[in-house]
């Protein structure tokens, strides 16, 4: 197979170990996206000169006030230079949180970014986006393809594994708040992991408490599991209230590492002793590979599966 008929997987300056390392799961061959930024703050964007019918972008939509402009640039350039199908892998999607307005005049900025990059792409591919009211991620992004993944079985294997040989102080799934219910019973699903879910009161714009009824766990290792981390406030306000129970240990373990500012900072003043993400963003904390997952979603090159429903993994 040429590398014209496998298809290409182009990578932007940050993520060039991950699109890399999701190349050689996806038996593709890859090439970097070249970018400058001038003094005004604007991007110039290059690609290869010559580019196959099949392209994939590998883009994590982390900080995405930045990157979305060069993502069009590159995209519509694609086009141009003979891409006649665009597929992104954005494995961490940002703009899925709002689905509605919460004040009069608000923009609703799922569906406005969502049509955008609709407009840019004829597939997506994503990991345990962070959508709320709308489930569907073909709702929130109308592209021909929208898969959906998930991490759940990579980090109970993860768990399973760190923890091999516990015994009864074996380790515990800890979920910070009823609306991480879903997902936390998720992981423990792929393991039969024990697993809870702390009750979070909200006192005021900046104080959180979280509670876990009939207790989390004394003496076992505890894990508390979310799939995005962004500000870490609410994983430490729930590090503090199991700390109380004597646990045999406490750590992290997230999908989306946004970690902004002193969050893993205050996640350690908190008793957290050590704190665990996939590779959808490139961070310090990355232990969890999602080549091998993205690379089985990439659909065989020349295959017209347009139409096609979300899928979980």
């Amino acid at each position: 197979m040429s590398g014209a008929d496998a298809g290409l997987i182009l990578a932007f300056p940050e993520g060039l170990d991950a699109a890399r390392r999701l190349a050689q799961a996806a038996g593709r061959p890859w090439a970097p996206v070249a970018l400058h930024h001038f003094p005004d703050g604007e991007s110039r964007v290059r690609l290869p000169a010559e580019l196959p019918p099949d392209v994939v972008l590998y883009r994590s939509l982390d900080d995405p006030n930045a990157k979305l402009v060069e993502l069009a640039l590159a995209a519509h350039t694609a086009r141009a230079l003979g891409a006649r199908r665009l597929t992104l892998v954005a494995p961490y999607l940002c703009y899925m949180r709002q689905d509605k307005a919460f004040a009069p005049g608000e923009a609703v900025s799922q569906p406005i970014v969502g049509r955008l990059l609709a407009d840019w792409f004829d597939a997506l591919i994503t990991v345990d986006p962070h959508l709320h009211r709308v489930h569907d991620l073909a709702e929130a992004v109308p592209v021909e393809r929208a898969v959906t993944l998930s991490a759940a079985s990579l980090m109970a294997d993860f768990v399973a594994a760190r923890f091999a040989g516990s015994g009864a102080a074996g380790p515990v799934l800890i979920g910070p708040d009823a609306e991480s219910e879903q997902w936390v019973a998720a992981v423990a699903a792929h393991r039969g992991l024990d697993w809870r879910v702390g009750v979070k009161e909200r006192r005021g714009d900046r104080d959180v408490a979280v509670r876990f009824p009939g207790g989390a766990g004394r003496g076992r290792h505890l894990v508390l599991v979310d799939d995005v981390a962004s500000t870490g406030r609410t994983l430490a306000v729930a590090a503090r209230a199991l700390a109380a129970e004597a646990p045999a240990s406490i750590s992290v373990l997230v999908t989306h590492a946004l970690f902004v500012g002193d969050a893993l900072a205050q996640l350690a003043a908190a008793g957290v002793a050590d704190v665990w993400s996939s590779d959808s963003i490139p961070h310090p904390t990355n232990r969890l590979a999602l080549a091998p997952l993205l690379a089985a979603a990439l659909a065989p090159p020349g295959r017209d599966d347009r139409i096609s429903p979300s899928i979980a993994t």
